[in-house]
């Protein structure tokens, strides 16, 4: 009967068109005072301890914060520049060059309606131009903006990681292979397809522009290796690392690349001017900015979208987290793990159920919501089936990628569909070809469990363990 309530409760209140954190903590707050012994002032203690207590989330809010500077300022227009001059000249390269773009911003931004609104604001016009089909583009951005969560630093992974209380660390350990390896059949794709359409390229723009691009793009770029490189060196954890990423991105933002801020279109050298005189108005204008940037409309309004993200997401992350106290106080997972282990299922035929029940999951609720109110369920079975936390976390994230695709709560269909102005079902069936290619990668993260976890694996040997 708990069971029966807690989740009717949620799914009533979703079907009517409750925002999800609410539906989440009224459900879990009716089925405390019908069956539970716990008291109203426990659940406010929930509540404040749900995030209090989980060191890993801080890490969201920074996260969210630097992707935010980064998206503002010009960092996804220079990636985009680096991936032209580099792949731009291959067959169907425009293409290809947006799923490197897209790869190397979800590096640094670890969202993918993040990924998706700021290359393909850019890119979709680009591609049309040189003669690409628009839905085909439309498609490939779409998809290719989905390895926002799982090409580390990942939002999605530190909620998961906060949920079953992994290492956050091994989660990002674990994600970059298969998010390199999406990214490759991706674009492997785009090439076939592209010789089979006759799609354009461009002309190889030289090692002269080669290396010049590159240079503009190391600025943004630089965060991927300063974040992950701290991470898997040991020397910081997610949300040091995170935090150092914030401070990064704003000084790379506004002192840097100078496309927001105090700083905005002040050039690093006026025509004749010499690199002394240069250097010292520089100085003069950077500690001018410092005092500034508190007061400056624009870094006001990046920190406050930021804030809004943050809020909203923390918000449904605690009512999630009073979700799966009732969950574990009720003993629902045990219960259903107990169920589950005596049927006898195979750790392979649990896979399957845990890929259809996500799979269908993703098609109406916001990842974090689904690992939240998942997680705490399949764990407990998966670990006594034999099947590593990671590799299972990465499995639910890749699920999580598929969801963002499929309506009626695809969160990357309708950034898609704000950019290039089309129907809903327009944007579904640009990526109807690029879905079957994700659940193909699906199956092969699911029964090759060593794509996800080879990384961590070896790291852990290399540091002795």
């Amino acid at each position: 009967m708990t069971i029966a309530t807690l989740f009717l409760a949620l799914f009533i209140c979703m079907m009517i068109g409750m925002p999800i954190a609410i539906a989440l903590g009224f459900s879990s707050i009716l089925t405390i005072l019908l069956f539970s012994n716990d008291s109203l002032a426990s659940i406010v203690l929930k509540l404040y301890g749900s995030t209090s207590e989980h060191y890993t989330l801080l890490a969201i809010p920074f996260f969210i914060l630097s992707s935010a500077f980064l998206s503002t300022g010009g960092v996804a227009r220079r990636i985009i520049d680096f991936a032209m001059d580099s792949v731009g000249h291959i067959r169907g390269g425009l293409a290809m060059a947006s799923v490197m773009a897209c790869m190397l911003f979800a590096a640094v931004s670890g969202s993918s309606p993040a990924t998706v609104a700021a290359i393909g604001s850019i890119v979709i016009v680009g591609m049309v131009r040189a003669g690409y089909p628009e839905k085909f583009a439309a498609g490939v951005i779409t998809t290719s903006g989905t390895l926002g969560i799982l090409i580390p630093p990942s939002i999605v992974m530190l909620v998961y990681a906060a949920a079953t209380e992994v290492s956050a660390a091994r989660m990002f350990m674990a994600g970059l292979i298969p998010g390199l390896m999406m990214g490759f059949i991706l674009m492997l794709a785009i090439y076939i397809v592209a010789r089979i359409k006759k799609l354009p390229s461009r002309p190889f723009p030289g090692i002269k522009a080669l290396g010049l691009s590159s240079a503009k793009a190391f600025g943004g770029l630089a965060l991927i290796f300063i974040v992950l490189g701290a991470i898997y060196g040991g020397v910081a954890s997610p949300t040091e690392a995170a935090a150092v990423a914030c401070v990064y991105a704003y000084f790379i933002a506004v002192f840097g690349y100078r496309d927001i801020g105090p700083l905005k279109n002040v050039a690093w050298r006026n025509k004749q001017e010499s690199i002394a005189v240069a250097s010292l108005r520089n100085i003069a204008y950077m500690l001018l900015a410092v005092i500034k940037t508190p007061i400056d409309k624009e870094i006001r309004h990046v920190v406050r979208d930021g804030a809004k993200v943050s809020i909203m997401l923390l918000f449904i992350i605690a009512n999630a987290m009073l979700f799966a106290h009732v969950l574990t106080t009720e003993r629902i997972p045990h219960i259903i793990a107990e169920a589950i282990v005596s049927l006898g299922l195979p750790a392979w035929g649990f896979l399957i159920i845990v890929n259809l029940l996500l799979l269908a999951a993703g098609n109406f609720m916001e990842p974090s919501a689904i690992l939240l109110i998942m997680a705490p369920i399949l764990f407990p079975i998966a670990t006594q089936l034999g099947i590593d936390p990671i590799h299972l976390g990465i499995i639910m994230v890749v699920n999580m990628e598929i969801g963002m695709l499929t309506p009626p709560v695809g969160l990357n269909l309708f950034v898609t569909a704000g950019i290039t102005g089309k129907s809903m079902g327009w944007v579904i069936q640009s990526c109807l070809p690029w879905l079957v290619l994700l659940l193909g990668f699906l199956m092969l993260i699911t029964y090759i469990p060593q794509i996800s976890l080879f990384l961590p694996e070896y790291i852990d040997k290399l540091n002795g363990y």
